[in-house]
């Protein structure tokens, strides 16, 4: 055996040992292949992205004294309404705003207000209130409530997708797959144990479905080869590896492909950090733009899988949905970056979302109309856009949403999303 191969077979024995940990016993991530039920993407963006620069209030009297200095350098929005504008690096967003199929929400947030990262991530993918309060995630229990089944495009299980076993990950491999021959004399090594043979059978198939998918959207599935995740979930405190700016538009377009299919999950998670901008925040080719410009790329590129010959109604059936912990302060800093804020900007795309317009009850930005004196408010909360589109995607009612997925939320209605 080569070296290769030793460093090829102890990657898949991990993998193996921590699916069979994961006590999971299923492999179909859909259900039966006919079904053609909605289906949601949630992309998280970590580091809190400043919604004031994605989707500038440049209608808004105060956002001139604010951030002006933003604005000439970054250039002119692209307009939205006589209110608000895109970012200037978020153009294919902007025409799938005109198109009627992008929906922005602003001013929307957590009930946390304290702007801690890992606090406020944790809020975010739990669904709670403060953080630590629920252990797993809003996903996790809505895929529970349907007992279907989801998929990480991570290394590992991210906090929002725990609460339910149904949970499969995948994640970029720099190694080289491993040989069929390899695969044969695991498969034998492992006839006997129920656990190990389960785990990697349970990995065959999702490397399997990932292949097929790629072959139907027109790939190179070789391309695309991408081992199977561990499952495991990470370290206190800790989150999933990420995919990083130049993986996301990869990682869109596999979600897109995997999507499409009958057999594929009802729930995809993606998240993709290094939104945070304390400095140097609108330079041109700075971080945050290029990050910009990765999501626009990347949810064209979601988009386009979901509507490739062979992809059926996909687009018309499924939603995206990309939130990110909180906005920043309204008030550029003495670093030209802005810090920890409180109210922040969403988006919700698909074909049958009522898109073309920004859901807002806008607070202002003047310094006496600021959160604290320093913050875009908060005017909603964002578990009523997550309960807007988990209702019709996922067919929960509003007990189920109010009582299990979001424990505690009855009083918040689900937003309005969807097309009559």
């Amino acid at each position: 055996m080569t070296r290769m191969d030793e460093l090829n077979r102890r990657q898949w024995l991990g993998a193996m040992a921590a699916l069979a940990a994961t006590g999971t016993t299923r492999l179909s991530w859909a259900g039966s292949a006919g079904q053609q039920q909605g289906r949601v993407v949630f992309v998280i963006l970590r580091g809190g992205l400043d919604g004031l620069f994605a989707v500038p209030a440049t209608g808004d009297p105060a956002f001139a004294a604010a951030r002006d200095r933003f604005t000439e350098q970054t250039g002119a929005p692209l307009p939205l309404d006589g209110t608000f504008g895109l970012h200037p690096a978020l153009a294919q967003m902007h025409s799938l705003y005109r198109g009627g199929e992008l929906l922005v929400v602003h001013a929307t947030g957590l009930a946390y207000h304290q702007r801690s990262h890992f606090d406020a991530q944790q809020v975010l993918e739990s669904g709670g209130e403060q953080p630590g309060q629920l252990r797993d995630g809003w996903l996790g229990r809505a895929l529970a409530a349907t007992r279907r089944s989801g998929l990480a495009m991570s290394t590992a299980v991210p906090l929002v997708l725990r609460g339910w076993s149904g949970v499969d990950t995948w994640a970029p491999s720099h190694l080289p797959s491993p040989s069929d021959d390899l695969l044969a004399r695991l498969q034998r090594l492992y006839a006997d144990d129920a656990a190990l043979g389960h785990a990697l059978n349970r990995a065959k198939g999702v490397q399997a479905e990932v292949a097929a998918a790629a072959s139907v959207a027109g790939d190179d599935p070789a391309s695309m080869s991408m081992a199977p995740g561990s499952g495991v979930e990470p370290r206190p405190g800790m989150g999933p590896a990420k995919a990083g700016a130049g993986d996301f538009v990869a990682l869109c377009q596999a979600a897109g492909a995997l999507m499409a299919r009958p057999e594929g999950p009802q729930v995809v998670v993606l998240d993709v950090s290094g939104w945070d901008s304390h400095a140097d925040q609108a330079a041109p080719n700075g971080v945050l733009t290029r990050r910009l410009g990765e999501l626009d790329q990347g949810l064209a590129a979601l988009r386009a899988a979901m509507m490739a010959p062979g992809a059926g109604d996909a687009w018309q059936r499924n939603a995206v949905v990309v939130a990110t912990e909180f906005g920043r302060t309204v008030e550029i800093n003495g670093t030209r970056g802005t810090d920890h804020g409180t109210g922040g900007a969403a988006w919700v795309l698909g074909g049958r979302v009522q898109g073309g317009r920004v859901l807002a009850e806008w607070p202002g930005l003047a310094p006496a109309q600021r959160f604290e004196g320093r913050d875009l408010h908060i005017t909603l909360d964002i578990r009523s856009v997550l309960k807007g589109v988990l209702g019709p995607q996922l067919g929960l009612g509003d007990r189920v949403l109010g009582d299990q997925v979001f424990p505690g939320s009855a009083a918040l209605k689900p937003t309005p999303l969807w097309r009559a």
